[in-house]
């Protein structure tokens, strides 16, 4: 919007590097261009103010394919008016020479102007293709005519404007068809999804068996070891107790060979000892046989004194001694 600074009897106009602005008086064409300032006075002032920058569009309409689907196409117009003089000889751009706000809407009829023509060929194009191929290949297609047909449309051209470029957002279904032409997708990743589940749970079996197996392996060998240990501390047993009883034989045979020989050795000396006690004995029988017979009364006396018990005090009487005496000259004799 212009500035409009107000004096008395005037108005001093400055413009904007984005607008043009054409001032007339009285039919002729006093000022114009583009950022252009200028006094003027109000009461036979005309004033146009066009704006010369890129301005963005944005549509929101329906159409409907050619199997009869209603589809919502969201698309996006870029524009400029490239001749401003022209656009606001077509189109009414006044401004207030008060306030400089324009005195109708000329943007709106822009709008409108390129929203059904725009639309006229968007819903062309879409009317021949199909739902799938709208909604797949529909937007370049879309884009490609509705840019083709708004570069070449005559009444945009002799209104000075023109389209930059036409973007095509989305075209869309119905919610119901859409979700309708969602599902087969969801299917196939759903069934993907559980391809995938199932084969990590294949694999997690696999991974199990194998384990399982790597475990049963480990326990059979480890049984096979313990085995070959059991077998070797039994055969360690047995030749610690063949050990044990060779070396108790031995020590029973060298036992009984000692108890052996020690009887042997005392039979012999009891024997040696026998016959010296025998020879001794016959030695002294022997001297006994020549002794005297006094002699032998008198050891044997001593022998008997020996073996009595100690006599205090031996009293012999007269008969005692005869009779003695008597004794010992009888075996004299």
């Amino acid at each position: 919007m212009a500035d409009i600074q107000q004096r008395p009897f005037l108005r001093h106009l400055r413009g904007t590097p984005t607008t043009y602005v054409r001032h007339l008086r009285g039919g002729r064409t006093a000022h114009e261009g583009v950022g252009v300032s200028f006094w003027f006075r109000p009461l036979s002032a005309v004033l146009s103010e066009v704006p010369v920058d890129d301005r963005e569009l944005p549509m929101l309409f329906h159409a409907r394919t050619a199997d009869f689907q209603d589809v919502g196409v969201q698309a996006t117009v870029t524009y400029r008016i490239g001749d401003p003089a022209l656009a606001a000889g077509r189109i009414d751009f006044a401004i207030d020479p008060g306030t400089g706000a324009w005195r109708g809407a000329p943007l709106d009829q822009v709008a409108s102007m390129l929203t059904e023509t725009a639309q006229q060929h968007a819903l062309t194009r879409l009317a021949r293709m199909a739902l799938r191929e709208a909604i797949t290949d529909g937007p370049a297609a879309v884009r490609a005519d509705v840019t083709e047909g708004l570069r070449g449309d005559p009444r945009l051209t002799d209104t000075g404007l023109v389209v930059v470029g036409v973007r095509v957002v989305a075209i869309r279904p119905e919610t119901e068809v859409e979700r309708a032409l969602q599902t087969p997708a969801r299917e196939e990743i759903q069934q993907e999804a559980d391809r995938a589940t199932y084969e990590r749970r294949a694999l997690a079996v696999e991974r199990e068996r194998a384990i399982a197996e790597n475990e049963m392996q480990n326990q059979i060998e480890l049984a096979g070891r313990e085995q070959a240990l059991v077998a070797q501390r039994g055969q360690n047993e047995r030749r610690r107790a063949e050990e044990a009883a060779a070396a108790a034989w031995i020590e029973a045979e060298a036992r009984a060979e000692r108890e052996r020989l020690t009887t042997t050795t005392q039979a012999e000396a009891r024997r040696a000892l026998g016959a010296a006690e025998a020879d001794a004995q016959a030695a002294h029988l022997a001297v006994y046989r020549d002794a005297d017979p006094a002699v032998l009364l008198a050891l044997a006396a001593r022998a008997l004194a020996e073996h009595l018990p100690e006599i205090g005090q031996l009293n012999l009487s007269p008969d005692v001694i005869t009779t003695a005496l008597a004794r010992l000259g009888g075996e004299r004799r």
